[in-house]
């Protein structure tokens, strides 16, 4: 009889660490929390451009961090924040409209990041980020912007970047 449950309990545990979880069945509503996503998106943006300063700066955590186009630009909120006032004070901050967006998330769905294309005063950008998902709805922890340069133009970006790049390349070499 013993031998009997000891080779049951061995079979149901070999049994059981055989078995594979179904991966087709997602754990989280992966449809829902992109909309989620691009709505929280689009809500910051459009913060900006209505200059609605508490609105565009409680999207992001205390811990954000925004990389703007210019290599000197890598902001903590607080120095972004700082930094963005007076032109949200003025009633104009900037106007970003969304092209495109790809969203992608983590197993559970707690992290969202995304890739966008947006329309500037600068011609076309690209934004880029990271999202976590909190009791209270989703944060934005990082933001990258970029001015997306035409491959046929980029000998020209280049020459005219030389002189800055030069700086910042001695500074950390």
């Amino acid at each position: 009889m013993k031998k009997l449950i000891f080779y049951s309990v061995v079979i149901t545990a070999l049994v059981a660490c055989n078995t594979k979880r179904n991966t087709t069945t997602p754990l989280v509503n992966f449809e829902q929390d992109k909309e989620a996503v691009h709505t929280f998106m689009d809500a910051w943006h459009l913060a900006a451009t209505n200059a609605n300063y508490e609105n565009y700066f409680s999207k992001l955590d205390t811990t954000s961090i925004f990389i703007g186009t210019d290599a000197s630009e890598n902001w903590s909120k607080e120095a972004f924040a700082r930094f963005s006032k007076p032109y949200f004070d003025k009633g104009k901050a900037w106007d970003f409209k969304t092209l495109d967006r790809n969203v992608y998330f983590n197993e559970d769905g707690s992290v969202a990041w995304f890739d966008e294309l947006l329309s500037t005063w600068m011609g076309t950008c690209r934004g880029s980020g990271v999202l976590t998902n909190t009791k209270n709805g989703w944060i934005l922890k990082h933001y990258v912007l970029s001015v997306a340069i035409p491959n046929e133009a980029i000998k020209e970006v280049i020459t005219v970047k030389r002189k800055k790049d030069s700086i910042f390349q001695s500074s950390f070499y």
